[in-house]
């Protein structure tokens, strides 16, 4: 059984609704699956997962959320090499080039992003919700 690490902010609640899905299908394929909030995940804990889902909105300028989630995910990127990693969330304008940055950064740090990324305009309608679902299984 694979382990699964479910790893997210969220502002309003929609990329919590995608992590949630993520969390839903990595169960229905048999991972045993841990979900965090960004302040409870870290180097400390990044090695006992098999896969790990990262989950951000678009925030400013179209980046990472940067007082929490930014330096959580720059602390634990060395750390990501041989594992399964998956990208999802939402955004709200500039129609989601934060997620393809996130997506070269992940590629540049050698990262294997075992799906597409997922990502949705403000809440996740049932498509968005299906393809984290799908997400979660690829990871598991």
């Amino acid at each position: 059984m694979s382990k699964v690490a479910v790893v997210f902010w969220s502002g309003t609640g929609n990329t919590e609704a995608m992590a949630n899905a993520v969390e839903k299908g990595a169960k229905a394929a048999g991972a045993d699956v841990t979900v965090f909030r960004t302040e409870g995940f870290g180097p400390s804990n990044a090695g006992e997962f098999d896969a790990v889902a990262f989950g951000c909105p678009a925030m400013g300028a179209e980046v990472l959320e940067e007082a929490e989630f930014e330096p959580m995910f720059a602390s634990v990127e060395n750390s990501l090499g041989g594992k399964k990693v998956a990208l999802f969330g939402s955004w709200g304008w500039g129609g989601g080039a934060w997620m393809q940055s996130w997506e070269d950064r992940c590629k540049g740090d050698g990262i294997n992003l075992v799906t597409d990324s997922v990502m949705c305009e403000n809440a996740p309608d049932d498509d968005a919700l299906a393809a984290c679902e799908a997400l979660g299984k690829a990871l598991a």
